[in-house]
């Protein structure tokens, strides 16, 4: 069994996302630390040759560079790297949300301004509450990473560097644009993308009893049972494939009418070996 703390969802399904440590993030919050300093050192360097006498101008520049930097430069880095500031890269690091999603502008945002305020305070290292916080968290989060909700992962290697993404069932993309996913936790929906990434993996009757308890537990949060004759890692697949969509802000497929289903009141039945679905590669 993995070192690595798990986490283990509502569902009582074990996950088991590659915690990046305090010592890897330090050195890679070193290395940013370092780049954005040589960013400062660039600008007094310019105030100098550009002859600021005024010292309160001067004071008043390199503050506002200085909060630039901090926040720009992780908001930066973190919303186009898709969760990787250049010493995350470095180290092989990754910010994902809690659900092994990737991160979008607002956390990237919260993250960098949680940083300079509460986390590393007014200079380029680590603080005593980073650490603290850091050590008293099962996964290593920050102040920034709570309020985020977001933690930071040790990537395996490039090739699995970004979270597999599932495409959606065409069979299923006007049913799915119908669902009110709101009731989907990040837990749940972390351990349909588990569920799916190891689904040749699993013995077949442990595939199968999992996907059953994944489908009813999914089924009971959203309101909606699987469509007749799809099989469960199909419905699975269709409703995280339409949160991630709407997650990126793309509108729903026009759908077709759906009779409205509700929550089933038995756990269905594992999907039969004749249907129509190729399961997840």
């Amino acid at each position: 069994m993995s070192a690595e703390p798990e986490l283990v969802t509502g569902e009582a399904v074990v996950l088991d996302l590659r915690i990046a440590r305090l010592a890897s993030r330090g050195v890679a919050a070193a290395l940013d630390a370092l780049i954005q300093f040589a960013v400062l050192l660039a600008v007094l360097l310019s105030e100098a040759l550009a002859g600021v006498d005024d010292p309160a101008q001067a004071a008043a520049i390199l503050l506002g560079v200085f909060v630039l930097v901090r926040v720009g430069y992780s908001t930066l880095f973190e919303t186009l790297g898709r969760g990787r500031s250049l010493g995350k890269m470095a180290l092989g690091l990754r910010v994902v949300r809690d659900d092994g999603g990737p991160i979008r502008f607002r956390h990237a945002l919260t993250r960098a301004l949680t940083g300079v305020i509460v986390d590393f305070g007014p200079v380029l290292v680590w603080s005593v509450v980073a650490v603290v916080v850091s050590l008293c968290s099962a996964r290593s989060k920050r102040v920034g990473d709570f309020l985020a909700g977001t933690v930071v992962i040790q990537e395996r290697s490039p090739d699995t560097a970004a979270p597999q993404m599932f495409p959606m069932p065409p069979a299923l993309a006007s049913w799915a644009g119908q669902l009110d996913l709101s009731g989907l936790t990040d837990d749940l929906a972390l351990a349909i993308r588990q569920y799916l990434a190891r689904y040749h993996q699993l013995r077949p009757e442990a595939r199968d009893a999992l996907g059953h308890d994944l489908v009813w537990e999914v089924a009971g949060r959203i309101g909606a049972s699987p469509p007749h004759g799809v099989p469960g890692w199909a419905y699975l697949q269709a409703v995280l494939a339409e949160r991630r969509n709407r997650a990126a802000g793309q509108p729903p497929v026009p759908a077709m009418p759906v009779a409205p289903a509700s929550p089933p009141q038995a756990p269905p039945p594992p999907p039969a070996a004749d249907h129509p679905f190729t399961p997840p590669a």
